[in-house]
């Protein structure tokens, strides 16, 4: 299909970027890696009368590791975090969450903030930034603020960025040395949205036992979230066997469990189930035994 009409604009820098944004409150729109917008506007599923292309804005597309953790630039594409070579030490996490993004093309384009302004309930890049508590830094007229992970992702396509803001970048928390951590998701074909999907990483205390544990949801409600009831049943035991079946178990409880024309509610549920107890099992370093 043809591209509706629009303007095009290709700013130097981040003021002039927000400037164009604010000159056409709710018909402007930020042009990242456009593996999200472009398609949208063939559809006539969005129609911005101006596109602002970012391209050209410096320092966006920045990794930048620390003590304090991880830094991404807005403009920081999927190929560059599995192509970076100390990254994967840093944040194996991230980088083999990013390694299950859609296929080759569309990471070669594809940014970390276009995919957190797009808010796609079943990427892998807000369901890492909610798992890792993050802090998203986010650019308007009046400044710059910091909103935490879990307060940006307000729905299905939907955020807490206003019409006239930009996102800077994304800080993850250092990851120490010992974390014990898995993602794993399920999807139809390789490269398709994920039916769901599970990030998770935990610490162990002295005595070995399951400390400040982060289980995350993809792609099984209409935003990333928490899995607040298994992180409970880990906290304080060891991962034995019982305890991952038992934190498996209660992975879609207090969840709002989407149903669609992909997969019904109790289908995602069971699913959802299965990866925790797939991720927990790998994280753990555990052969799970056959029951029966």
């Amino acid at each position: 299909m043809k591209f509706p009409g629009f303007d095009y604009a290709r700013p130097d820098n981040l003021g002039e970027a927000l400037t164009l944004l604010a000159s056409r409150p709710g018909e402007a729109k930020a042009l990242a890696g456009g593996q999200s917008l472009l398609p949208m506007m063939a559809f006539r599923l969005a129609a911005p009368r101006l596109l602002v292309d970012l391209s050209r804005i410096p320092n966006l597309n920045q990794v930048v590791i620390g003590d304090d953790g991880v830094r991404l630039g807005a403009l920081v594409r999927w190929v560059d975090i599995e192509r970076h070579p100390t990254l994967a030490a840093a944040h194996p996490l991230l980088v083999e969450a990013i390694s299950r993004v859609a296929h080759y093309q569309i990471r070669n384009r594809g940014t970390v903030g276009g995919s957190l302004a797009h808010a796609d309930p079943a990427a892998e890049m807000p369901g890492i930034a909610v798992a890792c508590d993050a802090a998203i830094t986010v650019a308007g007229a009046g400044g710059r603020h910091v909103v935490a992970a879990v307060d940006f992702f307000k729905g299905p396509l939907s955020t807490a960025l206003e019409s006239d803001e930009l996102i800077v970048d994304i800080r993850l928390p250092a990851w120490p040395a010992g974390r014990r951590w898995a993602f794993e998701e399920f999807s139809r074909r390789v490269g398709d949205f994920a039916l769901a999907g599970v990030a998770l990483f935990y610490d162990l205390d002295a005595s070995g036992a399951v400390h400040d544990p982060h289980i995350a949801a993809v792609g099984v409600s209409d935003r990333p979230v928490r899995m607040r009831a298994s992180e409970s049943v880990l906290a304080g035991s060891k991962a034995t066997v019982e305890v991952i079946r038992a934190a498996a178990a209660v992975a879609a409880q207090g969840i709002d469990i989407a149903e669609d024309i992909h997969a019904p509610a109790d289908y995602r549920s069971a699913l959802l189930s299965v990866l925790t107890e797939r991720a927990l099992v790998r994280a753990a370093g555990l052969a799970m035994p056959e029951e029966g």
